[in-house]
Formats: structure tokens, sequence, C-alpha cells
């Protein structure tokens, strides 16, 4: 009974369409009543109140409102145009060139965002619009920004991971690490994608590659990749945990922005603290509201028994982890990211022995699922970014993402076969 009124709360919430946040505390609000009434001692709805609290209260946790504030420096501090004339000086003389530009470039902004959302952003700003006035169709255009974009959860820093991470005990540090080889392969299929296309439709190199407007991107672009380089190399080299990382982060974004670049006021900065605090509070109310839905299912041994069914359907390896790759892709769908591993993931840790994986390599597995669920309507929110910017409906760019989605699949499918992928780095 309590967990119909669980999942059957979740879902009536949201077919009203309530927030993300309202629907998973509103359902888990409703079945602690439930379950108050059916016991002698009622469990008071002031433990699920302390539990939203306690669900939140985590220190590696904190990471994610610096990682915001640090992108959103890093933005206003001028590092978005600079990398876009970076990945223009390397692969912009391929046919689809400025395609390739998009995926590149949101490639190189993603070790600085962590946010698949403020990926898009930053780049497609500058980007979709000039693909069109190129001749790109705006579909197209938007399309490819949005996949580029969903790789700025994978390349670390990675807002989900760090997510993961709180939530399993799993190092993140290592799911940095495991995600950089997938995040290279992603964004390498893409630009594979864009120069096949562009060939397919007779468009031409717009101009020859130049060795020497090489150098001067790279110069340019240099403070721009600093952040990437502290950031992988404390975590990695054991200096620094991803929360002290991203302080770092926002130590260095601040001078650069400042100073190097002189893109960046003072006075924009009560501004930029504002939208980043924004972001991160929408971000830690469905933390916690998830945190207390999820309480509520271990006290009722939802996930054991979900992972038993699923058990029960196949006890093969290769059979359960596509069953798994299915189960996300379709919850990505319709879950927004952080509330789909806080939900889901208790349900996968069970399986784990039958899957035969390590902990670092499932949370690899399961952002690059919820990344490429950022990419299928109704819930895309790379999608959504992406037709605001390009100022299309939301139908149109869904028809263009389809070529992109499927390549994307084929990259989860190496990523989930291939350990290596992920653990090479992160093992």
């Amino acid at each position: 009974m309590v967990g119909l009124i669980l999942f059957g709360g979740m879902v009536l919430l949201f077919a009203l369409n309530a927030p993300v946040a309202v629907a998973l505390g509103g359902a888990a609000f409703a079945a602690v009543l439930a379950k108050g009434l059916t016991m002698p001692v009622g469990l008071e709805p002031m433990l699920a109140v302390q539990r939203l609290y306690a669900g939140a209260d985590s220190f590696p946790l904190l990471a994610v409102p610096l990682f915001m504030l640090a992108g959103e420096l890093m933005s206003a501090g001028g590092i978005s145009r600079r990398i876009v004339a970076l990945a223009d000086a390397l692969v912009g003389h391929l046919p689809g060139g400025l395609a390739a530009v998009s995926v590149v470039s949101a490639m190189f902004f993603a070790g600085v965002s962590g946010s698949a959302a403020a990926d898009t952003a930053a780049v497609g700003s500058i980007l979709i619009p000039a693909m069109i006035r190129r001749g790109y169709p705006a579909p197209l255009a938007g399309a490819v920004q949005a996949a580029g974009g969903c790789i700025g959860v994978i390349i670390p820093p990675s807002i989900p991971m760090i997510v993961f991470g709180a939530l399993t005990g799993a190092s993140i540090g290592r799911l940095f690490a495991g995600g950089v080889l997938p995040g290279l392969l992603m964004g390498a299929s893409l630009v594979a994608l864009c120069v096949v296309e562009a060939r397919r439709t007779g468009r031409v190199p717009e101009r020859r590659f130049d060795a020497r407007a090489l150098w001067p991107a790279i110069r340019s672009g240099a403070w721009a990749l600093g952040a990437p380089a502290i950031i992988l190399g404390t975590i990695i080299g054991g200096v620094a945990t991803a929360t002290e990382s991203a302080a770092m982060a926002v130590a260095y974004a601040l001078p650069v922005g400042l100073y190097a670049h002189r893109e960046l006021r003072w006075r924009d900065l009560p501004r930029l603290a504002l939208c980043a605090g924004v972001t991160s509070a929408v971000v830690m109310l469905i933390i916690a509201a998830a945190s207390l839905f999820g309480w509520v299912m271990a006290l009722e041994r939802l996930p054991q028994a979900i992972a038993a069914w699923m058990l029960s359907l196949s006890g093969d390896r290769i059979v359960l982890l596509l069953l798994v790759n299915l189960l996300l892709l379709v919850v990505g769908t319709f879950l927004e990211t952080t509330a789909a591993i806080l939900l889901f993931v208790p349900v996968l840790v069970p399986l784990l022995p039958a899957l035969g994986i390590d902990l670092v390599h499932l949370g690899v597995i399961v952002v690059v699922n919820l990344a490429i669920g950022m990419l299928t309507p109704p819930l895309g929110v790379c999608l959504v970014v992406s037709c605001s910017i390009a100022r299309i409906p939301l139908s149109a760019i869904s028809r263009a993402i389809v070529p992109m989605l499927v390549v994307l699949i084929v990259d989860l499918l190496l990523v989930t076969f291939c350990p290596p992928l992920v653990l090479w780095l992160g093992g």
C-alpha cells in the first residue's frame, strides 16, 4: 500500500505538471503519513522534514554550487568565446566545420561547467546563430549543439557524478577520471557524424587548415584550459577532494575573468552569484526531496524487490546490462537527471554482483544514459535550451536529433561492454 501511494502519488503529481521536487516530496510525505496510520507508533511528519534536511546536508554536495559559480564566472569572463576560437582553429577546416566546432567547443566547456544545460547555453548562444547564418537548417544547428552539450555531464567536472558519488560512496575522483574517455569518444563520434553528413549533402569546407592560426588560438584559450587542468589534476592526483577542487576552480575563475581577460567586472559578481545560487537551489531541493523519497523506498525494501524482479527476468550478465540501459534510457526521457540518480541507483546497486561490474563503471553507465536522456522529448533539457536559442519548436529539433541519438547509443554500448574505456583512467 505504501509503495502504491509513493509511486502513484509521484505519477499523479507529474501528470498535474508539478515541479520535480514537489512531485517527489509530496508523494513521499503522503507515503509517510499512510505508513504512520498503519503502525502502532506512527512515523511523525517531523521525521520526514529531518530527512529532507539530511538529504542535502552533505559535504561532497557542496561541490554543486561551487562548480555552478565557477561556470558562471568563466562564462561571463570571456571563456566561451575563446574556447570557440580554439575549437575553430582545430576543426573549422573540416567539411561541416562549424558543426564540428560546436561539438569540440562543448567538449572544452564541459571541463569548466559540469552542467549540460550550462554547456549548451554558453556555447550555443554563440554558435547556433552562427550556423544558421552560414546556411545550416535551424533544427540541425540546434540538434548538433544539444548533442554536444550533453557531454557536459560526462567530461569532468560532472554534477551528476558528484551526486552519484555522494549517494553510493564511490570515489568522485575515480568517477571523474572514468568519464574522460567516454566523453572524448562521444565527442569524436559526433564530429565524425557532422563530417559524414556534410559530405553527403555536398557541404564543402570553407577554408583550409592554417597552422599559423593555431598558436594564437591556443595562447588566447590557455587561461580557459587551465580550469579543467586544475580540476582534473588536483582530484586525480589526490591533492584535493571534488569539493576542494570546485573551490579552487572558483578561486581561479575570478582573477582570470577580472584581470587576465578583463571581461568580468566587480559589479557583475552579485548577479552571477545570484544566478548560480538559484540554479544550485533548484538542484539541492530536488536532491532533498529525492532523498526523502528514497528513504521511504528503503523502509519498504522496494529497491531489493525491484532488483529481485529484474534478476527473475534473466540471470545473464549481458541481458541484465541491456535491461539496465533500457531502464535508464526510458527514465532519462521522463525524469530530471538528479532525481533519476537518487531514485534508481539504489535499485541498481544490489544488482552489481550479477552485473559483474565495478561501482565506478556503473556510475559512468548511469550518467551516460541520463545524458542521452537530455536529448529526448519531453524533458530533454539540452533540446529545450537549443530550441530557445534557435527559436524553433521542440517537434522540429526532435526529428533532427535522431541520427545523433543513434550514434550516442552505439557509444553507450561500447562504454557498457568495454570496461577499459572507463577503468583505464578511473580504475
